[in-house]
């Protein structure tokens, strides 16, 4: 699955992966397990066998499907572009061989002309993943990963322990206040309350207190929305205007 994105700090998904396993009470309402369900229901390969009916709605089962022929798909967008990389999976899930990170890397490599997304709860593996030079940095390769609240916010040392990097945080959906973080060598946040019929509220101060944290540690600041269950009704303005900051060197 690729294709034009309606995520306001990406341009196109790519999804090499598909499949996931809840990681975390972020996870809780990921709007990924919504959307892999109906597709799964409609009979798409790729999806099957990764949702199952719980409680009334649908979840992750834990199988993670590998897909061979979506890999080629970044040298079909000639134009520059910023790629969310698995908006559907998790690239460094524990069940996606080392093996195919390496491939997805090198396609990357091979397309300098794009700046690619890379979105995981699972920064400790990644980090390892550089520390044992199974994959290496990548000048066009933002990497980060998602802190819902002061409970995940240990995801961030993993992150900071890879070098020469542009890394990012995502708070969202934000679910919990943070106090204090270190955001020190991240060149990037992006922050956003959580959107759908089952939405947990996100209150202003904690978005207050991310956006003095960021200012205090030079960090670009994105508000990606407000959320709720019409996200669009609630907009994304912060402080009377939109906050669409990125990283200076990667601007586009």
């Amino acid at each position: 699955m690729a294709g034009t994105s309606e995520i306001e700090w990406t341009d196109v998904t790519w999804n090499p992966v598909a499949g996931c396993t809840i990681a975390s009470s972020g996870c809780s309402n990921c709007y990924a397990m919504r959307m892999a369900a109906r597709l799964q229901a409609m009979g798409h390969p790729k999806y099957s066998g990764t949702t199952r009916k719980s409680g009334g709605r649908y979840v992750w089962t834990g199988r993670v499907n590998i897909d061979e022929f979506s890999l080629p798909a970044p040298f079909e967008w000639r134009k520059p572009k910023r790629i969310f990389v698995n908006s559907m999976s998790d690239l460094f899930h524990p069940d996606v061989p080392d093996e195919f990170i390496k491939r997805v890397w090198d396609v990357m490599a091979e397309c300098p002309q794009h700046h690619f997304q890379i979105l995981t709860k699972r920064p400790d593996r990644m980090a390892g993943l550089f520390e044992a030079k199974k994959i290496t940095t990548l000048p066009n390769a933002w990497l980060g990963t998602s802190v819902e609240s002061s409970d995940v916010a240990g995801r961030v040392q993993h992150l900071a322990r890879i070098k020469d990097s542009t890394l990012f945080v995502s708070f969202e959906p934000l679910i919990g206040k943070i106090d204090e973080i270190d955001l020190r060598g991240i060149h990037w946040a992006i922050v956003g309350g959580e959107s759908g019929p089952r939405a947990r509220p996100m209150e202003e101060p904690w978005v207050e207190r991310l956006y003095e944290i960021c200012r205090r540690d030079d960090v670009a600041f994105f508000f990606k929305q407000w959320g709720g269950k019409n996200k669009k009704a609630t907009g994304r303005e912060l402080h009377g205007r939109t906050y669409d900051e990125y990283p200076l060197s990667l601007e586009m």
